[in-house]
C-alpha cells in the first residue's frame, strides 16, 4: 500500500505532501500498536468465606460438668449452748461410733441455770399449795389461785429448758462415720451453733454434687444413667445414676444443683473433684447447633446467619436459643445446612462467595 493510498484510507486530503503522509502513517501505527498491547480487564474473585454445617442439637455429644464428691449424709456438729470447750477427743480422719462423746464445754454456767430454774420451780409449787389452802378457807380469790397455777407452769417450762440445755454440754455423734473436719480447739469460747467437727456417715451413699447451667438442665432427669471420672482413678470410668435434680437455681451462678449417686469405692473420699458426663439426647424442639461465630446481630431470641445457597450467601433469620459451649443453639435451620462462620462481615445478602481454605482466609484477614 502506498502512502497516498493509506492517506485516502484514513480519510485525509489528497493534497498533503509525502512527508506529512509519512508522519501520519507512523503515528497511526504507534496508536494501533498501543491498542493491541493492552490486556483485557480480569473479573474480580468473589469474597472468600469459611462455612460449617448445622448439626442436630443432640449430635454435639454428651454434657460434661465438674462437681465435688460427698457423702449423702454429712453433718456439721455443734453445741446448742455456748461456753469454753474443755475437751475434744477426735481429729480429722478418726472413726466415730454412734453415741460417742466427741467434745465437752464447761458446764458451770449451764448447771447454774438449771439450779436457778429448779429453785423457781420449787417456789412456785409452794406458793400454789399455800394459796390452795387459803382458798379453801375463803381467804384468797379464785383469780389469785389461777395466777399461781400459771406461774407454776411457767417455772416448769423454764426448768425443762435449762435441763435440756444441760444435756448439750456434751457433743455426741448421732451416727457412726469418720471425722472430715475439725474447726475448733480446746480452750476456745464456742458460740451456740458454731461448727466444731464435720462428720460423714460412711453408711450413706457417695454422691457427686454439681451445678448445671439452666440452658442444659432440661436434658437431665432423675434416674438417668451417667458416667463419671475421678483424677485419683486414672483411666477408669465409673457408672452412676442421677438421684436428684434441684428445683431452684443458685442465685449467684444461676446453676441448678444435680446429685449423682456413684458406687462406693475405698479410693474415693469426700471432697474430691470429679467429672460427670450426661449422655446426649435429641431435644425434639427443632433446634440445631451452629458455631457461635455464625450468629449475626443477636437481640434477645432474634438473630441472623448467612446460609449458603449454591455459591451465594443468603441472610436468614433464626430463633436464638442460647449458647452451649462453643456452639449456639438456633431454630430455623435444617441439620446439614451450611452457614458462614468467617468472612460474613464483608458480604451482603445474595452476594456470590467462594469457600476458602481457613489458612488462606486467616492470612487474608491479617
Amino acid at each position: 500500500m502506498t502512502l497516498l493510498t493509506l492517506g485516502l484510507t484514513l480519510g485525509l486530503p489528497s493534497g498533503l505532501r509525502p512527508g506529512a503522509l509519512r508522519a501520519l502513517a507512523v503515528l497511526s501505527l504507534m496508536v494501533l500498536a498501543a491498542c493491541g498491547a493492552r490486556d483485557p480487564v480480569a473479573a474480580p474473585l468473589p469474597p472468600a468465606v469459611e462455612t460449617a454445617a448445622a448439626a442436630s442439637d443432640g449430635a454435639a455429644g454428651g454434657l460434661t460438668v465438674s462437681g465435688t464428691l460427698e457423702r449423702q449424709r454429712e453433718m456439721n456438729l455443734s453445741f446448742r449452748v455456748g461456753g469454753v470447750m474443755t475437751a475434744l477427743s477426735v481429729d480429722i480422719g478418726d472413726p466415730v461410733a454412734p453415741g460417742q462423746v466427741l467434745a465437752r464445754i464447761d458446764p458451770s454456767a449451764v448447771n447454774a441455770r438449771v439450779s436457778q430454774a429448779e429453785s423457781e420451780l420449787e417456789r412456785a409449787r409452794r406458793d400454789l399449795r399455800r394459796d390452795e389452802a387459803l382458798f379453801a378457807q375463803g381467804y384468797v380469790s379464785n383469780q389469785r389461785l389461777e395466777d399461781r397455777r400459771s406461774a407454776l407452769k411457767a417455772a416448769q417450762a423454764g426448768y425443762d429448758s435449762a435441763a435440756f440445755d444441760g444435756r448439750w454440754s456434751r457433743l455426741v455423734a448421732p451416727s457412726g462415720g469418720v471425722v472430715l473436719e475439725r474447726s475448733a480447739q480446746v480452750g476456745e469460747v464456742i458460740q451456740p451453733g458454731q461448727t466444731v467437727v464435720r462428720v460423714a456417715d460412711l453408711a450413706s451413699p457417695l454422691v457427686l454434687r454439681a451445678g448445671v447451667a439452666d440452658r442444659d438442665i432440661r436434658r437431665i432427669t432423675a434416674g438417668q444413667p451417667v458416667t463419671a471420672t475421678v483424677d485419683s482413678l486414672p483411666g477408669q470410668v465409673l457408672p452412676g445414676r442421677v438421684v436428684r435434680v434441684g428445683q431452684g437455681a443458685d442465685p449467684r451462678t444461676g446453676a441448678v444443683p444435680v446429685e449423682v449417686e456413684l458406687p462406693g469405692r475405698p479410693e474415693l473420699r469426700s471432697g474430691l473433684t470429679a467429672k460427670v458426663t450426661f449422655p446426649s439426647a435429641a431435644t425434639g424442639d427443632g433446634s440445631v447447633r451452629v458455631p457461635a461465630e455464625a450468629i449475626l446481630e443477636a437481640n434477645g431470641d432474634k438473630a441472623h446467619v448467612f446460609r449458603l445457597k449454591g455459591d451465594r450467601a443468603v441472610r436468614t433469620p433464626v430463633v436464638f436459643l442460647g449458647f452451649a459451649g462453643d456452639d449456639a443453639r438456633v431454630r430455623g435451620l435444617a441439620p446439614g445446612e451450611r452457614v458462614i462462620t468467617a468472612g460474613g462481615g464483608f458480604i451482603s445478602d445474595g452476594e456470590r462467595v467462594r469457600i476458602a481454605d481457613p489458612r488462606t482466609l486467616a492470612g487474608a484477614v491479617r
